[in-house]
C-alpha cells in the first residue's frame, strides 16, 4: 500500500525535493557559465542536439510503464520485475536503432557532424532507463530524500568532472563525461537506496495490464517533450549550430528556477493528487494553494531574469555571448508567463484526466513548434523567441480553462487567483527594466547593475505581494504554526 498522504507528508518530501533541485541546478548555475566561456557556441548547440533525440527516445522507451508502477495499490514484485525486464528491453533495442541510423538522424536535424555524438550517446539511453524502476519505487514509498541525495551526489561529480576536463582542453567530451557519470552515479545510487534488485521473472499480461494508463501517460509525455525541444531542433534546421548553442546555452540557464521548483514540486504532486482523486474539496484546495505558491516563487525570478537579461548575459557568460542576451530574455519571459501552470500537470495526471492531458499537450506541441519555425524560417532567433512566448500566453488560458474546468472552479475567477503574483512579478519586472534602460549608462559596471537592479526588483516584489496575497500570506502563516509541536502538560512526564 502507497503511504498516506498529508500535510506533513506533502511539505517534508517537497523540501527534500527542492533541496535536491538546489543543489544541483545551483551547480548549473556556476558550471554553464565556466563552460560557456570555455567552450563554443558550435559545441554547445552540437551536444544540445544530439541529446534532445537521447532524451526523447529515453522518455518514450519505457511507455508510462514506471508512472504506472507508482499509483498501482500495492507493491507486486512480479509487476515490478516484468517491468524493469520490459524497460531494459526497449531501451537496449533503441539505443542499437539509434547507433545504426545516427548519420541520417543527425542529417534530419540539420546537425550531420553530431551523428558521431548521437552514436556514443545511445548508451545513455539504457543507464536512464535503467534506474526508472528503482525510482518508480521510492516515490511509490513517498521518499524522495533518499533519491535528493543521490541526485546532488551524482550531478555534483558529473559538473566537476565536466569543468576539470574543459579546463584541460577536452573541449565537447567535457560535457559527454558529464553526461555519462551522472546517469551511472545515480542509477547506482537508486538501486543501493531502493534496495530493489532485479530478478529473472516477467509476465507478459502484468504488463499489458499496465499498457492502457501507460500508453495515455506516453502520448502526454511525446506531446510535452517536443514543446520543450522542438525549439532546438527547429533553430538548429533554420539558423544553424551557432544560433542553437545560442539557445541551448540560454535555455539552460533560464530553465534553473524552474526546474529547480517544478521538478520538485510536480514529481510529489502526482502521488498527491492520486490520493486525492475522489475527495474533490480537498483536491481543490491543494490544487489552488500550490499553484499560487509556485506562482509567488517562479514569477519574480523569471520576469526579474527578463527585465536583467543584459548584464546577467555579460555578467554570466561573457563577451562571446553578449549579442544573445535578448534571446535569454524572450526565454526567461515565455517561462514566466507559464508560472501559474505548473502544478496543471500533476494534477490532470493525478485526477485520471490522461486523456484531457494528452489532447491539449499535443495541441501545444503543434502551436509551439509551428510558433519557432514561422520565426526562425522567415526571421532570427529573437523572433522565434517572441513567437514563443505568444504561444505560451495563449497556453496560459487554454491550460488554466481546462485544469478549473475539471476541478469544477469558475475560470476567470481561478485564472485571476492563480494569475495573481505573475501580475505582480510583471509589474515589478517592468518597472527594473525602465530603470535599467534610462539610468543603466550612469552605472556602466555590468555587475553593479545586475546587484542593484535586483535589490529594486526584490524591494518592489515584497511590496506587491504584502498588498495583493494577504490572504495566502496568512494560510501559510497558520500553517506554520499548526506545524509546530505542542507543549507537554505540566506533570505528563511523570
Amino acid at each position: 500500500m502507497t503511504p498516506t498522504v498529508n500535510a506533513k507528508t506533502v511539505t517534508r518530501n517537497v523540501g527534500w525535493s527542492v533541496l535536491s533541485k538546489t543543489g544541483t541546478f545551483g551547480l548549473k548555475f556556476v558550471t554553464v557559465p565556466i563552460l560557456a566561456r570555455i567552450l563554443s557556441p558550435e559545441e554547445f548547440g552540437a551536444v544540445a542536439v544530439a541529446l534532445t533525440v537521447v532524451q526523447f527516445l529515453a522518455m518514450i522507451g519505457g511507455a508510462g510503464l514506471t508512472s504506472a508502477l507508482v499509483i498501482q495499490q500495492d507493491e507486486e514484485m512480479e509487476t515490478v520485475h516484468s517491468v524493469f525486464w520490459a524497460n531494459l528491453a526497449i531501451a537496449l533495442m533503441m539505443a542499437l536503432g539509434l547507433f545504426v541510423f545516427a548519420e541520417p538522424l543527425a542529417t534530419l536535424l540539420g546537425a550531420p557532424e553530431a551523428a558521431y555524438l548521437l552514436r556514443i550517446m545511445s548508451l545513455l539511453i539504457p543507464l536512464q532507463l535503467g534506474g526508472d524502476v528503482a525510482y518508480s519505487l521510492l516515490v511509490r514509498r513517498m521518499n524522495f530524500r533518499k533519491d535528493a541525495v543521490w541526485s546532488m551526489i551524482s550531478e555534483s561529480l558529473g559538473a566537476v568532472i565536466a569543468v576539470l576536463l574543459a579546463l584541460l582542453g577536452f573541449g565537447i567530451w567535457s560535457l559527454l563525461a558529464q553526461l555519462f557519470v551522472s546517469a551511472l552515479v545515480r542509477l547506482c545510487g537508486l538501486y543501493a537506496v531502493s534496495r530493489y534488485a532485479p530478478r529473472f521473472v516477467f509476465s507478459p499480461q502484468r504488463v499489458l495490464a499496465l499498457s492502457r494508463f501507460s500508453f495515455g501517460m506516453m502520448g502526454s509525455e511525446i506531446a510535452n517533450f517536443i514543446t520543450f525541444q522542438s525549439p532546438m531542433v527547429v533553430i538548429s534546421r533554420y539558423l544553424g549550430l551557432s544560433d542553437a548553442g545560442a539557445y541551448s546555452a540560454a535555455n539552460r540557464f533560464a530553465s534553473i528556477p524552474n526546474q529547480v521548483v517544478l521538478s520538485a514540486v510536480m514529481g510529489v504532486l502526482f502521488p498527491t493528487f492520486g490520493q486525492m482523486m475522489h475527495d474533490r474539496e480537498r483536491r481543490s484546495q491543494a490544487l489552488m494553494l500550490s499553484t499560487q505558491v509556485t506562482t509567488v516563487l517562479l514569477a519574480p525570478m523569471m520576469f526579474g531574469l527578463w527585465a536583467l537579461a543584459e548584464p546577467a548575459m555579460l555578467v554570466l557568460f561573457g563577451s562571446q555571448w553578449a549579442y544573445a542576451w535578448p534571446v535569454l530574455g524572450l526565454l526567461a519571459l515565455s517561462k514566466g508567463i507559464l508560472t501559474p501552470c505548473s502544478t496543471f500537470i500533476p494534477y490532470l495526471k493525478g485526477v485520471g484526466q490522461g486523456a484531457v492531458l494528452f489532447w491539449w499537450a499535443l495541441i501545444r506541441a503543434v502551436a509551439t513548434t509551428g510558433a519557432v519555425a514561422y520565426g526562425a524560417i522567415d526571421g532570427s532567433l529573437v523572433e522565434a523567441m517572441i513567437w514563443l512566448c505568444i504561444v505560451n500566453a495563449v497556453t496560459l488560458v487554454g491550460y488554466s480553462w481546462v485544469v478549473f474546468r475539471a476541478d469544477s472552479t469558475p475560470f476567470l475567477k481561478g485564472l485571476f487567483i492563480s494569475s495573481r503574483p505573475m501580475i505582480a512579478a510583471l509589474l515589478m519586472a517592468l518597472v527594473v527594466r525602465f530603470l535599467l534602460e534610462h539610468f543603466g549608462a550612469h552605472v556602466p559596471n555590468a555587475v553593479v547593475q545586475l546587484i542593484a537592479g535586483t535589490a529594486i526588483g526584490s524591494v518592489i516584489y515584497t511590496v506587491l505581494i504584502l498588498l495583493t496575497e494577504r490572504s495566502l500570506l496568512r494560510r501559510l502563516l497558520d500553517m506554520a504554526r499548526a506545524r509546530k509541536p505542542k507543549a507537554a502538560p505540566a506533570g505528563a512526564a511523570e
